[in-house]
Order: C-alpha cells, then structure tokens, then sequence
C-alpha cells in the first residue's frame, strides 16, 4: 500500500477576481507540495468566491487558457488539484458550478454539482456529477457543498468503492454544526475518509465558518482548521494508518 498525503485547501477568495484567486491558489499549491500532498481540494467556487451574482459574466470552458498556470503548476510540482469555478460545458450552455479536477499528468476531469441550495437555480443548472478519481490505492468521489445533503450522494460513493469523499464547500458559521456532523456521520456509516474544504472568509454575503476538517473512515478526528484564514488541513497515510496536520498560511 502505498503512502499518500490529502489535503483540504482553506483560502479566502476575492469576490470576481480571478487573477488575484489563481495568484493564491498557486501559492497553497506550492504550500501542499512542500508538505508532500498529493491531492489539494479547494472550497466551492474558490476561483471566483461564492457570487451567483457574477457567475454567467465569470463562467468558462474547463478547458480555458485562464486556467493554464494552475494546469502547469499542478504539473511541475505532481500534484492534483481540484479547484472551484462557475462553468459553461458549450456555448450558450447554463452555468454549472464546478470542481475542476487540475491532475498531476496534465490531464482535465470536471465534476458538476448535482444538487442546489434553495435558490441557486437562479444563477446554476445542475450538473451531473462526475467520475472518481482513483490516486494511488485509494478512490476519491468528489462533492461540492448541497450534494452531501443528500445521503444518497455519499452512499452511491461507496457503492462505486470510493475510499475517500472530498467536499469542497461554502458552510456558514450558521450551518457548521448541523453540517459537520452529517459529514463525520457520513465517515463512520460508510467507511470513508471524509475532506472538507470550506471557504476561510466572507464569501457572497456569507460568514463563512472555516474549520475545514478531515474525518478518518471511523469517524475519527484526523485533523481541523481552529478558525478563519488561509490553511493547509493535511491528512497522511502510511499503510493503514492514517494521521493528521495543520498548516496556517
């Protein structure tokens, strides 16, 4: 079995500005790899914050040039990362809240959240999901934010033998206990590792909670964020064994 590091990317976005949200992203890209992390899971829409507001002016192609320092940087440092964006899968098309899956080969996967929040139909259609990604000995079944509250999702994970279920996220202060407990319940019910990235300050009107959290296949704390800010919540295995860091940034 071999070793494998995951880790949930906290960062704070700038509400519409890409440039400056790609210049982050590349800064915890080059945090996780100093860490050894193989896989870094941002929040929901990191790329451009939560605004549904901005989404159809922001939204592009998966494979837009924008998106090209992160494609490259992932490459030069063998890392796969999965970052967030507002997207259109054609022309014209409806936007689609992505995870964009920024792998270690150069290659593009994209996931589409399946299930909106109460009024996210005004600005997204839903998606469709996607494939899981198989890194090293362990599946990893992507999520971002309402699709964990549906207890099919995390089921239908494990069905298909996912190991890990990674969920990039916007959890306000508000909903952050109700919600953490349905994802460390979702870890010991269905034997997954369970990564949560959420957003580490105010995004799209929200008092975004932080505490972004890994959870062992047991339920078991592996590792948490205390608060707001940029952070690197870090889960590594050695064969079986699974432990737990923390990095602020």
């Amino acid at each position: 079995m071999t070793a494998l590091t995951l880790a949930a990317a906290q960062s704070v976005s700038i509400a519409g500005d890409v440039p400056a949200n790609i210049e982050r992203h590349l800064a915890l890209m080059h945090a996780a790899a100093e860490h050894g992390v193989h896989v870094l899971v941002f929040p929901e829409l990191s790329l451009t914050g939560y605004e549904p507001s901005l989404a159809a002016e922001l939204a592009i192609a998966p494979e837009d040039a924008l998106l090209a320092p992160l494609r490259e940087m992932a490459r030069e440092l063998g890392l796969t990362a999965v970052v967030g964006m507002p997207i259109r899968l054609a022309p014209g098309a409806g936007v689609l809240i992505g995870a964009l899956v920024l792998r270690a080969d150069g290659s593009l996967a994209v996931y589409t959240k399946q299930h909106l929040h109460p009024g996210e139909e005004a600005a997204f259609a839903p998606g469709q999901g996607g494939a899981a990604l198989d890194i090293g000995d362990e599946r990893i079944a992507l999520a971002v934010c309402a699709d964990f509250s549906r207890a099919s999702h995390p089921r239908q994970a494990a069905q298909v033998g996912a190991t890990v279920y990674a969920a990039g996220v916007l959890i306000s202060e508000g909903g952050y206990a109700a919600d953490s407990a349905l994802l460390q319940g979702y870890a010991a019910e269905h034997g997954l590792v369970v990564l949560v990235a959420n957003h580490g300050g105010p995004s799209g009107g929200y008092v975004c909670a932080g505490r972004s959290v890994i959870w062992a296949a047991d339920g078991r704390l592996l590792a948490a964020a205390s608060g707001l800010g940029d952070a690197l919540v870090i889960a590594r295995r050695h064969g079986a064994v699974w432990a737990g860091q923390v990095v602020a940034l």
